[in-house]
Formats: C-alpha cells, structure tokens, sequence
C-alpha cells in the first residue's frame, strides 16, 4: 500500500540530553527518520531539548522546539502546531514515556494526534513488566519466573517465594536504570527500594535469576501487512548478569544450531505481533540456558535502540529510514533496498563477515563510581569493526578503542587471575589473556566466567599464536607466518611488539616485500549475492 495521504503533519519527540544509556546513536537514528518523511513531503514538527545534534539542525525539520523533554511542554507544542500524527518510536525511552504521558493526559485524543509505530496500548504492554510477562506466557513463550511489585512489602514477599538470587528490573526506564541483582533479604531491600524510586511508574519487576546463561538479540521489523524480517541477530560475549549495553557483543550470532536460531526467530516475531507494534523496528532479548538449551524471552523494546543503531552499520539496512516509512503506511515489499538497487526492504540482510562491537567507560573520570559491570548500563559509548571472522573483528575493535591497546595483548592489571575473569569488569578478556598465558584450561576459564568455550577458543588461538610469533625475535618473519597473524588482525606495531622489532614501519615493510596487503570489502547487506553500491567498506586480509 501506498504512504498514508490522511496525514500531513507527523510530530516526532528526539531523545534530549546525551546520557549514559541514550546518546548520539537516537540523534543518528532521528536524523535518518526526519530526512525519509520530508522527502516523502510531510511536515516535520521536531522537539528535542539538546542543540548539539545533527537532529536539530534547521534542514531536517520544518519546525524544531529546542524546549524541555516533559509531558506538560511537549503537551503545549501539540495544542499549538496541532499535528495529524505523533512518532515516538524515534527518541528512545523518552519519547516513548512522554508519549504515554500525553494520552493518558488526553492530550492526544483532545487535538486528534494518531499515535503511528507504536500505540499507547502496544507500548503500555512491552514496557510494562507484567503486562509484557502476560503476553509472552499467552503466545507460549517461556518468561523467568517473576512478580511485579509495587511496594516494598509485596516486593519482599515476591523475593523470598522466587529464591535467591534474583533479579530486579524497574519498568520504563533507559539502560537498566534502578537495576540489580540482589543475594540476600538485606541486599533486596536495599535495591528493591532504589528500583521503585527510579522507575516513573514506581513498578519493579522481581525475576528468577537467569545468570550465567548466554544472552542474544535479534533486531526485527515489521509493516502493517504482518511481514516481519530479521535484520540482524547479536550475541554477548559476557553472560546474563551484564547489561547488553556493556557487554561486548558479536554480529551475526555465532554460537546457536540453526533449529535454536529458528526457534528464537519466530519467537520474536510472534511477540512482535502479540504486543502489537503495528509498524517498525524492535529488538527482542533471549537467554539461553548452557547446560540444557532452555530458552527464556527477557524484554523486548517497540522502538529503535542503541542496538538497532549498531544493526544499521553492521548491515548497511538502515533501520530508522524503513521504520519510519513503514509508520506513514508503507510495507517491506515497497521500499527499494537503496544498497542493491535491485532487492526491497523485505529481503533479510545476509552478511558475510563477523562484527565486534566493545563498550567504552570512563571509570577514570568518575572517582567514585564502582567499575564492575551488572545489569545497570555504565558505557559512555562503543566501538564496532568488521573482519571476516571474529578475531580477525576483536583484534580491530580492540584497538578502536584508543585506549593504547595494540589488540589482544598484554596489559597492566590490578586484580588476580581468577577474580578479574571471575567478576564482570571492562577489562575482563585481558585477565583471560593472562589465565590462557599461565595455561589455565578453557574448562576453568568457562567455570570462572560463563562465557561460551566457542569465544574462549578463538581467544586462546590469539595468545597461542602470540607465542607463535614471539619465537621469531631476532629472526627473519617467514610469509605465511605474518600472512597468518594479519587474518588473525594482529595490528603491525603488536607484531613488532612481540618479535622485538624498532617500531611497526619495520613490519610493514616487510608486509609489502611480501605482498600482503589489505583487501577492501564491501557492507553489502546480500553477502556478495547482488552488486551493491554501499559507500563504505572495511579492511581485511582473508
């Protein structure tokens, strides 16, 4: 079906401040909607309270509100420009609490302002921790077993039914804010306390613990038709018990069967349809037990994320542009693929190389902050690089960082062997590195952290070739040996580093003696199937 001709002037609600948890990557994601809906020739009515975003540059909307993010002002902006419809599936968190302010103010239903994406029901039941409970049990689908309280009181009693540990997670609030895990009565009450005060609905949901088990997302997009497509699947690295936003993460998933992949897949599409997101983009969250491959829906977000951000750049679909076309009345199998000229919006990305996305913190700067991870997102930030396999990705994200990291080498650490790959902290795959150079086995390491023996593989295939290369000091580097370490994505100054050479010029130009030297592949979104007229590409050597 074609755009919707019965709305002209679409309000969209950005996502304010920069803060830990919801920053550039929704002034990315709005910018991209702003542009897609002028081009189709609506009137862009934008509010966002922060000036420094491409967002609210004069060219993406027809009228911007630089004014506080709060129902009462944005309630004001709707009785003046009176707009047809309301997306609020752009902002994050914000909008989307904003928007459920408004209509429960019947500000909405007063100045005849459709609510497109996500309605005020479908978001009610995806944010609300029990209602979301409901309806993933209706459809069949397993949840960990919870309660939602209220107050204290019946917070305690939900706890002590559950057993400890368990988990406890606020509703509508960004990052995991309020979140924890709680060991002991003692500890509960404390957090229970916290989570209440931060949640704006004043509900906390109390769940059996689900720690330790893998954790993976997939990010989905649907048109009012019913067609559904998966655009990108992610798998953390670091088990429950860290927040995905602080949890380095891997692109497509590597460590599920195909028929778990499947299960997972229309899992999240039937919640997609249950919860009633009619158009655009959500990411749907997993845990999957290790042991015995049960598999448990953790929460799902109707709206574009940090994550679908990430999806974006590691397809090349850009998420936010089809998701508000999608809002306007289009549907999937109407929307060219601008990529490939030739396939639509329908055709699920297929990629052929493996993404590393690391988190980044700022610990340093916040004397008093805790620097271990949980549930509660702590990130100011992240990077993302592109191999062909995943170490070849890690080794290249490693280095992004600018923390002064050659890749996976060796660094300073404060903490023993055991603790530091025991407790989640941003420096855990270096204290792995460490117990894989004193020969500590995959087994105990896997004990220790939770984490997938398939990662801890590949990490101890890093640090085995380390020590591969490292034989060569004062010795002639064989080609096939330095071809090996750049597709595994040692850095040229790390292979200096560990063959004892001046400095990394010497590397590289034995590289070139050689004639090894950097291919470009393009971020195609078909895997190479159709020519693709992507702008960017990544480096690799395999």
């Amino acid at each position: 079906m074609p755009k919707r001709t019965d709305i002209k002037r679409i309000m969209i609600i950005g996502s304010g401040p920069i803060v830990i948890g919801q920053a550039c990557e929704f002034d990315y994601s709005g910018s991209q909607a702003c542009k897609a809906l002028k081009e189709d020739g609506y009137y862009i009515i934008l509010v966002n309270s922060n000036p420094a975003t491409i967002m609210t540059d004069p060219e993406m909307a027809d009228r911007i509100y630089l004014e506080p993010l709060v129902p009462e002002v944005v309630a004001k902006i709707v009785e003046r420009e009176r707009p047809d419809a309301l997306l609020p599936t752009l902002g994050g968190q914000t909008a989307l609490n904003i928007t459920v302010a408004l209509e429960e103010m019947d500000v909405l239903k007063k100045y005849g302002v459709e609510v497109i994406g996500a309605n005020y029901n479908a978001i009610k039941k995806a944010e609300d921790r029990l209602l979301f409970k409901k309806a993933a049990s209706s459809i069949g689908i397993k949840v960990p077993d919870s309660g939602v309280a209220y107050k204290l009181t019946e917070a305690t009693e939900i706890a002590k039914n559950i057993g400890f540990p368990v988990i406890i997670r606020p509703s509508f609030t960004l990052g995991g804010t309020g979140g924890s895990v709680a060991y002991n009565i003692e500890e509960f009450k404390e957090f229970a306390d916290t989570g209440l005060k931060m949640s704006p609905v004043n509900e906390i949901l109390i769940e059996q613990s689900v720690l330790g088990w893998k954790e993976y997302e997939l990010e989905v997009m649907r048109d009012r038709k019913g067609n559904a497509v998966i655009i990108c699947s992610v798998e953390n690295l670091d088990p429950m018990g860290v927040h995905t936003g602080d949890s380095i993460t891997v692109a497509p998933v590597q460590t599920l069967t195909d028929r778990e992949y499947q299960r997972m897949r229309i899992y999240a599409i039937r919640i997609m349809e249950e919860i009633g997101v009619e158009t655009g983009g959500s990411n749907v969250q997993f845990a999957v037990n290790q042991e015995n491959g049960e598999m448990v829906i953790i929460e799902m977000n109707p709206r574009v994320s940090r994550s679908s951000a990430l999806a974006s750049k590691a397809t090349g679909f850009p998420i936010a542009k089809i998701a508000a076309k999608l809002a306007v009345g289009y549907t999937l199998d109407e929307i060219p693929n601008d990529i490939t000229k030739k396939t639509l919006a329908c055709f699920e990305p297929a990629i052929d190389y493996c993404v590393v996305k690391i988190p980044k913190f700022n610990f340093e700067k916040f004397s008093m902050a805790n620097p271990y991870l949980t549930i509660s997102m702590k990130s100011v930030g992240e990077v993302m690089a592109i191999g062909r396999t995943f170490k070849e990705a890690l080794n290249k994200a490693l280095r992004s960082l600018e923390e002064k990291f050659s890749g996976y080498e060796d660094i300073m650490l404060s903490l023993e062997t055991p603790e530091g790959i025991r407790t989640p902290n941003p420096l855990r795959l270096f204290y792995i590195k460490r117990g894989l150079d004193k020969n500590m086995s995959i087994e105990e390491i896997s004990a220790l952290s939770r984490i997938d023996k398939w990662f801890l593989y590949n990490l101890k295939e890093l640090v085995d070739y380390e020590k591969i290369m490292k034989k060569y000091k004062g010795r002639k580097i064989p080609a096939h040996i330095l071809r090996k370490a750049k597709e595994y994505g040692f850095s040229d100054r790390h292979i200096a580093r560990v063959t004892g050479r001046k400095d990394e010029l010497e590397i590289k130009k034995l590289r070139e003696i050689y004639g090894i030297n950097p291919d470009y592949k393009l971020v195609d979104t078909c895997a190479g199937e159709f020519e693709s007229y992507t702008p960017y590409y990544y480096s690799t050597y395999k």
